[in-house]
């Protein structure tokens, strides 16, 4: 093997590596506990020491679709070659760390987005389109879709008319069944992808449409009777326990999604260096996002939690369950998401329901969606202009 391809594809994973670190520190690190922090239901530093282990669990068992997209679904015609992935992961981690830096949430998504779309343009690719317009959809409707449901909970929730032993353990079963569709890499058969739903149905030698709705069913009505006798026994207590599970599961998620900017652009180089498999990347992907949350994230969390509206325990529900809903279905459709887009928007809508707009923080929304376009816009302008002068 070429001694300089090895010493390029080396420095490729180190960028690849600190990228990791900057999005386990930034987005993916702070957003999922946010709302639970807010609501006082954990101290920030703990917080910051779950979401780093449920990033990495979501980074190696469901990361796979998004690497790809990454990889290869945003340019069509051209693979980027050593440097050009090197530029697109130093681009995306820098302005990530100006981001951190400043206490303001950059969009790691639109950051790698653009600079994967301006180098790979600039070396001659062609534009994907229907990938572009898929994404667009999901990067526009996420504010209006989350934002909205998470208006419409924290409206329900302390209303007389729908008591609390009954809400809070009906939103529980449909995350569950959700959560029991959920693709995971490993639990299909042989060792393949698979969900939870499937390896009940084999386990109970059953197949079809009608037995996978019964098994989504019996869980999730598993889950709400679990949580609905919770409630009744601890009310404080159980609102507590299910923010934070909601806000693992969201973490989970954000493993998931976010280590596919970080280690996608590497996928193309792991042809020419057959000794790394994608599995190892993955596992590398979540132990640099992992660390990074343990180390960076507690100001961004600290930041979200606190500037952008002073939440409870049920405005923090409503924001965390439009928040896993929207993410899982980016993983399963292999988009790039911004968590911070997803988590802020549901915090701004759950926050509106109850306090107006005086919940919120007009200039640091302003801000924020500020930061949210200009990075993509930037992003994508550097690395065409660096991506036209160096190759």
């Amino acid at each position: 093997m070429d001694p300089a391809l090895v010493a390029l594809f080396i420095g490729a994973a180190l960028a690849s590596l600190f990228m990791a670190w900057v999005i386990g520190a930034g987005s993916s690190g702070a957003t999922p506990f946010a709302p639970a922090v807010g609501a006082n239901a954990i101290a920030t530093m703990r917080a910051a020491f779950f979401v780093g282990i449920f990033g990495f669990a979501g980074a190696v068992t469901q990361g796979g679709n998004v690497s790809e997209a990454i990889g290869s679904g945003l340019v069509g015609g051209i693979s980027l070659p050593v440097t050009g992935v090197i530029l697109v992961l130093v681009l995306g981690a820098g302005l990530m760390a100006v981001g951190i830096t400043t206490g303001y949430p950059i969009a790691t998504a639109f950051t790698v987005t653009g600079a994967v779309i301006g180098v790979g343009l600039a070396l001659g690719g062609t534009p994907v389109w229907p990938k572009y317009r898929q994404i667009a959809a999901v990067w526009v409707l996420t504010p209006f879709v989350g934002g909205g449901i998470a208006f419409t909970i924290a409206s329900l929730l302390p209303r007389p008319d729908v008591p609390e032993r009954y809400s809070i353990p009906f939103l529980a079963g449909l995350v569950g069944a959700v959560l029991v569709n959920v693709q995971f890499s490993f639990l299909g058969a042989g060792g393949t992808s698979g969900t939870i739903r499937g390896l009940g149905q084999r386990t109970l030698g059953v197949d079809g449409v009608a037995s996978a709705v019964g098994v989504t069913a019996l869980a999730a009505l598993a889950i709400a009777v679990v949580v609905w006798r919770d409630i009744r026994r601890d009310e404080a207590g159980g609102l507590r326990r299910v923010l934070l599970a909601l806000g693992s599961l969201v973490a989970f998620s954000a493993g998931g999604s976010q280590v596919g900017l970080a280690i996608g652009p590497l996928l193309p180089l792991l042809d020419d260096v057959e000794m790394v498999s994608t599995f190892a990347v993955l596992v590398g992907g979540g132990l640099g996002m992992l660390v990074g949350s343990w180390t960076g994230a507690p100001r961004m969390i600290k930041s979200l939690a606190q500037d952008y509206s002073s939440l409870g325990p049920r405005r923090s529900i409503s924001a965390l369950v439009p928040s896993f809903l929207i993410a899982q279905l980016a993983v399963l459709l292999g988009v790039p998401v911004s968590f911070n887009e997803i988590v802020v928007s549901a915090i701004i809508g759950s926050g509106a329901a109850v306090g107006g707009r005086e919940a919120v923080d007009a200039r640091k929304l302003l801000l924020t969606v500020g930061a949210w376009a200009g990075s993509f816009l930037l992003s994508f302008s550097l690395a065409y202009a660096a991506g036209s002068i160096l190759f």
